[in-house]
C-alpha cells in the first residue's frame, strides 16, 4: 500500500485492483454469499467479545446484547448488517479490512493465476472473504467502535474500485460494528427482507447468536450439534430432524457425534423410518450438509458419506475448515477426507451396536435400507463390519421374512462344517427348485438365500469371514460333503452294477453324441438327490447366476458350455436305460435327453426359443395319455 495522498485517504496498489476484480467476478457464483461472509465476521466478531468478557476484560458498552441486526431499505436501496462485537480500532481496520493491501497480495495473485479460477484453498489464507459484498455494492460504509474502551469510533468507506477512506465516527457510537451496503441497480433484491430472511435460513441458519430482520429474528432453530448429548431432550432431536428432512416422520436413529481427533468436528445424523429409491436410480442422494463454524459451507455434500450410506441426513460442522473453502478444494481436503472416514466408522459401529443390542430393531432398520446399504460390498476397508451388518433369508427359515446374520449361521453349522454355504435366485421357491440344493437338503446344511444380484456381488468379494470360506453351492464338490450323513432314503434303488452300469456308461456317451456341443461332457453325479440332471459350470470359477450378469453386460447372447451331470437312481433315468439296452438309437431316447437339456437351460434362465420345447411336452402328453388309456383298457 501507498502512503495516503490526503489525512484519510488510502491507495492500493495497481496489483491489489486486480486482485478486486477477481474477488468480485471469479471467486463466488452466487451473489447472495456476501450475506454469509459479512454475517459469518459479525459472528466472529461476537465470540471474540463473549471471550474477552469470560476473560474479565474491561470493554466498553459491557451490558449491550450480543446479537446480530439487519436492517433493509428498499426505497434506498440499502441494507445495513450491525452487530455488538469486538468493533475495530483505526489501526485494526487497516490490519483487517485492508488485508489484502499487504505485499502478499502480489503472492495471492500468482497463485490464483496459476489456479486460475479455483482459488478457493488461497484465500483462507488472506482473509478477503468480506470483499465479496463489492458484487452487490457500488460503495459500502463502515462505523465501527473498538470495544477498547480508549478507542475511538471510526468510518471506512470505499467503492471497491481502488481506494478506502478512514475518518473519526461519532461520539456517541456504541461497540460493534455496523456496515452499510449500497447496493448496485441489479442487485436491488437484496434490499428485500424476504430476499434477506431466505439467504440467512439457507447459510447462516444456525449462528449462535440471535439474528434479526427488522423485528423478526431468523436463526430461530438451534444448532443442536454444538450442545452437549446430555442438555438434548429427543423431541428437540426429532424437531430438528423434521426441519431439516421435511420428513413427517420421527427418525429412526440418531448420532450425535463430537469427536477432537484426528480431526476437530460435530455432527448430527440421522437414520429415517424409511428407505430411499435403489442406488443409480434415486437421482442425486441427500449428502450431508457441511459447516464451518456454524455457516453452512455446502448444501447435501455427498463426500462426506459414501453411497452405501447415503441415507444417513444431517450436518457436520468443523472449525477445522476455512470458511472461504471451494467446492473443488473440498474434494481435495485431507481434514474433510479423515471426517468422512470417521463419520463413516461412527455409522458402521452405531449399526453395529444396533444389531447386538436389538436383533429385531435392526431387521427393521435392514427391510428399509438393505438395497441402498448392499453397495458397500466393494469398501474393502471395512469389509469385516460390513459383513457383519449383512442379512439373508436361509433354508433354516420357514418363509422368505426370516433373516440371519452370517455370524448367526455359523453358530448353526454342523460339526466338522467349515464353510459358508450360499444360493441365488429370484424367490425362494425357485432356489429350492436348483438341483444343486438337494444334497445340502439331504444332509441338514444350511444355505443362505440370495434373492438380490449384487448379494452374489458381496459374496464373491468377502469371500472369507471370520476365517471359512464363503462357498456358492454349486461349487462345493460333492465329494467335501461325505462327511456329513444323509437319512437313509426307502425308495432309493439299488446301485448299478455289472452289465447295467456297463450299459449306463455308454449311455452317457450316448447322451453327449446327441448333444454335441453344447455341453461339454456327461457325468454321473453324485450330488443330485431329486432331479434327473443338471447343468455344472465346467472351471467352477463362477456361478451360473453370475455368468449370467456377466453376459448381460458384455451383451453375450450365446448359451454357455456346460457339463451334463446324470443322477444314476433317479427313476427316469433308469427308464432310459432301459429304452437305450433295447436300442441305444431309439428317438424317445433322444428326445426325452433334449428335453432334459432345455428343461435345465429353462430352469437356469437361458432357454430362448421355448417353441420347440412345447411342441415337444405337447408329443409327451399325447403319447402318455395314449399309454394311460391302454392301461386303463380303453
Amino acid at each position: 500500500m501507498s502512503e495516503p495522498k490526503a489525512a484519510n485517504q488510502f491507495e492500493f496498489k495497481a496489483e491489489v485492483r486486480q486482485l478486486l476484480n477477481i474477488l468480485v467476478h471469479s471467486l463466488y457464483t452466487n451473489r447472495e454469499i456476501f450475506l454469509r461472509e459479512l454475517i459469518s465476521n459479525a459472528s466472529d466478531a461476537l465470540e471474540k467479545v463473549r471471550y474477552e468478557s469470560s476473560r474479565g476484560s474491561e470493554l466498553a458498552d459491557k451490558d449491550q446484547d450480543l446479537g446480530i441486526r439487519i436492517k433493509a431499505d428498499e426505497d434506498a436501496k440499502l441494507v445495513t448488517i450491525q452487530d455488538t462485537g469486538i468493533g475495530m480500532s483505526r489501526d485494526e481496520l487497516i490490519t483487517n479490512i485492508g488485508t489484502i493491501a499487504k505485499s502478499g497480495s502480489a503472492k495471492f495473485l500468482a497463485q490464483a493465476a496459476e489456479s486460475k479460477n479455483d482459488i478457493g484453498n488461497l484465500i483462507g489464507q488472506f482473509g478477503v472473504g468480506f470483499y465479496s459484498v463489492f458484487m452487490v455494492a457500488q460503495e459500502v460504509e463502515i462505523i465501527t467502535k473498538s470495544a477498547s474502551p480508549e478507542e475511538p469510533a471510526m468510518i471506512w468507506r470505499s467503492d471497491g474500485l481502488g481506494s478506502f477512506t478512514l475518518e473519526p465516527g461519532p461520539e456517541d457510537t456504541k461497540r460493534g460494528t455496523q456496515i452499510k451496503v449500497f447496493l448496485k441497480d441489479d442487485a436491488k433484491e437484496y434490499s428485500s427482507p424476504e430476499r434477506i430472511k431466505a439467504a440467512i435460513k439457507k447459510h447462516s441458519g444456525f449462528i449462535g447468536f440471535p439474528i434479526f430482520v427488522g423485528e423478526d429474528q431468523v436463526n430461530t432453530i438451534e444448532a443442536l450439534w454444538r450442545e452437549p448429548k446430555f442438555n438434548i431432550k429427543p423431541e428437540q432431536y426429532e424437531e430438528f430432524y423434521k426441519f431439516l428432512t421435511f420428513d413427517q416422520q420421527p427418525p429412526f436413529e440418531t448420532l450425535h457425534i463430537s469427536v477432537d481427533a484426528p480431526v476437530q468436528y460435530n455432527g448430527l445424523l440421522f437414520i429415517p423410518e424409511k428407505g430411499m429409491a435403489i442406488p443409480g436410480l434415486q437421482g442425486d442422494r441427500p449428502g450431508l450438509d457441511l459447516y464451518v463454524n456454524r455457516v453452512l459451507i455446502q448444501k447435501g455434500n455427498t463426500d462426506l458419506i459414501p453411497e452405501y450410506l447415503g441415507f444417513v441426513r444431517g450436518v457436520v460442522d468443523s472449525e477445522d475448515l476455512p470458511l472461504n473453502i471451494s467446492r473443488e478444494t473440498l474434494q481435495e481436503n485431507q481434514a474433510l477426507n479423515k471426517i468422512a472416514s470417521n463419520i463413516k466408522n461412527q455409522v458402521l459401529n452405531h449399526l453395529i451396536k444396533l444389531a447386538e443390542n436389538s436383533e429385531e430393531r435392526y431387521q427393521a432398520f435392514w427391510r428399509q435400507h438393505a438395497s441402498a446399504f448392499k453397495v458397500g460390498y466393494n469398501d474393502f476397508s471395512n469389509q469385516e463390519k460390513f459383513a457383519k451388518l449383512l442379512r439373508f433369508n436361509s433354508s433354516a427359515h420357514d418363509d422368505a421374512d426370516g433373516l440371519a446374520s452370517i455370524e448367526q449361521y455359523i453358530d448353526r453349522f454342523k460339526e466338522g462344517q467349515k464353510e459358508i454355504y450360499y444360493a441365488f435366485g429370484p424367490s425362494r421357491e425357485a432356489i429350492n427348485l436348483n438341483p444343486h440344493m438337494e444334497i445340502f437338503r439331504a444332509k441338514g446344511l444350511e444355505v443362505l438365500y440370495l434373492f438380490d444380484p449384487i448379494d452374489e456381488f458381496a459374496m464373491d468379494t468377502l469371500r472369507v469371514f471370520q476365517g471359512f470360506d464363503l462357498k456358492p453351492i454349486e461349487h462345493a464338490s460333492p465329494e467335501s460333503l461325505d462327511k456329513f450323513d444323509s437319512p437313509a432314503q426307502a425308495d432309493k434303488p439299488e446301485p448299478l452294477a455289472g452289465t447295467d452300469k456297463d450299459d449306463y456308461d455308454k449311455m452317457l456317451e450316448r447322451m453327449k453324441t446327441i448333444l454335441g456341443d453344447r455341453i461339454t461332457r456327461v457325468r454321473s453325479s453324485n450330488r443330485l438327490q431329486e432331479s434327473p440332471i443338471c447343468l455344472v459350470n465346467p472351471d467352477g470359477a463362477m456361478t451360473s447366476s453370475m455368468e449370467k450378469i456377466m453376459r448381460i453386460v458384455s451383451k453375450d447372447a450365446s448359451i454357455p458350455q456346460k457339463i451334463l451331470e446324470v443322477n444314476p437312481d433317479h427313476r427316469l433315468v433308469r427308464n432310459l436305460l432301459r429304452i437305450f439296452q433295447l436300442g441305444p438309437a431309439d428317438r424317445f431316447l433322444a428326445t426325452t435327453v433334449e428335453q432334459l437339456y432345455e428343461s435345465a437351460l429353462l430352469l437356469e434362465g437361458y432357454l430362448k426359443d421355448p417353441h420347440a420345447m412345447v411342441s415337444r411336452i405337447q408329443g409327451f402328453m399325447e403319447q402318455s395319455s395314449a399309454w394311460y388309456l391302454e392301461v386303463k383298457g380303453e
